[in-house]
């Protein structure tokens, strides 16, 4: 269903209006009150050197990309947001903002932008400044998707995104820079001035791979809850505490942190870390591109995962929308490959079974 009126609450009674407990010191366990279903990028990332045609629907993090997403039915949209030089927050996914002038490919950093500079990207009203984007292993593609929409700020989707949509808030940063403590912290006051102006009992969490952006924003406020971003290890970096659901779950209890959104495949490689996320009063969820296979979410939501962010939107969310588990035995005496079929093509009525999660055990490494 939906999200009508959703709290977002902790295990004790003050309630802010946000719906997250007030406390001075540590937090205590957060706890979503269903299963959450949220849009990555709005409806969904875009992949411009993907073949299949629903990764370039609609632009990304986008006024349009949320507002379509809020008529799924979906509890949160997850965002990226960084600050301009002049100190605007504004939503875009990469550091760098790519454009070609005279064939010539031109890159900028976001933060080294104005916002009149930032906003003169893209599509703006009847000009389009063409954009590109850089892939992880160094190519370019022109940023051109079917519904294309203007860039926006963190203002402009609270103002004109539906409001009970929550927001997920990731803190965007550089990887390959080192902030100090003092610049964290006037880009993160920027952001949590817009959100305190303009929030109005919206759902919002935030969330961030930054280890030292996440333990400040949660210090520099008590309104809404702080998850931490891990890859959980499927990629090695300097700073250990961004290499494993261990090391994120001792960053969370260090620093007072409610939960830990992990890449699927960290959780399905090492389900054990669910048990200690959880004895930790840890909430967990989960993202990457397995989570577009219907079939993972449902297992996930079996292991203990309190929710998913997806790219394919409308599929997914119709797919788990009447998620039913039960303990008969539909399977037996069926070939396991027919089962599965089954299974697939019965998503709106999926009833799981002991023998279906023993299927889906065996299932999800091939995926690996």
């Amino acid at each position: 269903m939906a999200l009508e009126t959703m709290t977002l609450s902790l295990s004790t009674s003050a309630m802010l209006s946000s719906g997250v407990v007030e406390d001075d010191k540590k937090q205590e366990a957060f706890v979503f009150p269903k299963f959450v279903l949220m849009g990555h990028r709005g409806f969904g990332m875009n992949m411009l050197q993907s073949p299949d045609e629903k990764m370039k629907f609609i632009k990304e993090n986008s006024l349009l990309s949320f507002n379509v997403a809020a008529d799924c039915p979906i509890d949160f949209i997850e965002f990226d947001v960084q600050v301009t030089r002049d100190g605007c927050p504004v939503i875009f996914h990469d550091i760098f903002m790519f454009t070609q002038d005279q064939g010539v490919l031109i890159e900028k950093r976001v933060r080294e932008m104005d916002l009149h500079e930032f906003l003169s990207y893209g599509k703006d009203g009847t000009n389009v400044k063409p954009m590109w984007r850089k892939t992880k292993d160094g190519r370019i593609f022109e940023w051109k998707v079917e519904k294309d929409d203007p860039l926006s700020t963190l203002e402009d989707a609270f103002l004109n995104v539906k409001h009970s949509l929550g927001f997920n808030i990731e803190l965007k940063f550089d990887d390959n820079t080192v902030y100090g403590e003092g610049e964290l912290r006037q880009t993160l006051d920027n952001i949590l001035t817009v959100v305190n102006e303009h929030s109005k009992n919206r759902p919002i969490i935030f969330s961030s791979f930054h280890p030292d952006a996440a333990r400040l924003i949660r210090n520099m406020q008590r309104s809404y809850p702080v998850f931490f971003l891990t890859n959980g290890g499927c990629e090695i970096y300097k700073d250990v505490r961004r290499n494993s659901l261990d090391e994120a779950i001792k960053l969370c209890k260090e620093s007072g942190l409610q939960g830990i959104v992990s890449e699927v495949k960290a959780i399905l490689r090492t389900p054990n870390a669910i048990t200690r996320v959880k004895d930790a009063k840890l909430s967990l969820l989960s993202y990457g591109q397995l989570n577009n296979v219907v079939e993972v979410i449902y297992l996930q939501y079996l292991m203990g995962v309190e929710g998913v962010i997806v790219d394919m939107v409308k599929d997914i969310s119709k797919a788990i929308a009447n998620i039913e588990v039960t303990n008969e035995d539909d399977c037996e005496g069926e070939d396991e490959r027919k089962c599965l079929i089954r299974f697939r093509e019965e998503r709106k009525k999926v009833e799981i079974t002991k023998d279906m999660i023993t299927l889906l055990n065996k299932f999800v490494p091939k995926l690996l």
